[in-house]
């Protein structure tokens, strides 16, 4: 279906209904507390290895079957919706607010929901990616067991290359269509479930494009620290609120070059 323009509001619906919002916000605090309760569990987990031996959601160490690549593709999915979505949400509300002045309360938070789900199947691709990654690298003893560093060299290459990525063209490219989408939904409209679905893919590759060196730098700081998985999604929140980016995207790779080198040095030069 060709592309439409949607009206923000209607004669009917000037604005989305306080109870509208509230079931955009309710379903999206639904989702975040769960994903971040599975991360806690994941996290403990990892510290209490003879405790949950025999858990479900836990890989083994080594040795991984498809049962322990699923569950890492399962943990890689949900850590990206716990990190991604608080991020999404302002886009969340915009696509219910536009939904929400062209039709039924039903109809527009089905719409929205779809829209995410398609805005997510994104970040689950890449999470597809970041399993076999990880498999590699723990198979070539990049990474430990315990999905820790084991190579410095690593981590200093995925510092050096998340920081670089920071001053790209089409780092800016992706975090202006990211910030700013209220110009291309305009533009590129797609009706129904299945459009929703196809602008959703659309907006969560320009984040993914964004971001996804952002995400790798899990291999550098421990795949499940999460104090490093709540700095890196309070970083892709802020280059997205700040009202002037740019500024913080190079200061954050300047940082980033500098950590990358720096522990490049040392551990080609250890300190005694």
């Amino acid at each position: 279906m060709a592309p439409t323009q949607p009206s923000l509001t209607s004669p009917s619906h000037s604005t989305f209904p306080h109870a509208g919002r509230l079931a955009v916000a309710a379903g999206i605090a639904v989702a975040l507390a769960v994903s971040w309760a599975y991360l806690l569990y994941m996290v403990w987990g990892m510290a209490n290895m003879g405790a949950v031996a025999d858990s479900l959601l836990m890989p083994s160490m080594t040795n991984w079957d498809r049962t322990d690549l699923l569950r890492v593709f399962i943990m890689w999915s949900i850590m990206m919706a716990a990190m991604m979505l608080p991020s999404a949400t302002p886009l969340l509300f915009l696509i219910a607010r536009i939904n929400g002045g062209r039709f039924g309360r039903g109809h527009a938070l089905a719409a929205t929901g779809v829209f995410g789900l398609g805005y997510l199947a994104v970040w689950t691709g890449f999470s597809v990616l970041a399993t076999l990654v990880q498999w590699g690298m723990l198979e070539a003893r990049l990474v430990t067991p315990m999905m820790d560093s084991a190579n410095p060299f690593l981590s200093a290459a995925l510092l050096i290359a998340a920081g670089a990525y920071q001053f790209s063209p089409l780092k800016y490219v992706c975090l202006t269509r990211c910030r700013s989408p209220l110009s291309v939904l305009m533009t590129q409209w797609r009706e129904g479930f299945s459009g929703a679905f196809a602008m959703g893919l659309k907006q969560g590759m320009h984040c993914t494009g964004c971001c996804w060196l952002l995400m790798a730098l899990l291999f550098a700081f421990g795949v499940m620290n999460l104090a490093w998985i709540a700095a890196l999604s309070i970083l892709v929140l802020l280059e997205k609120l700040l009202r002037n980016p740019r500024w913080f995207t190079r200061a954050t790779g300047a940082l980033l070059l500098v950590w990358g080198a720096l522990l490049a040095v040392q551990a080609a030069i250890p300190i005694p």
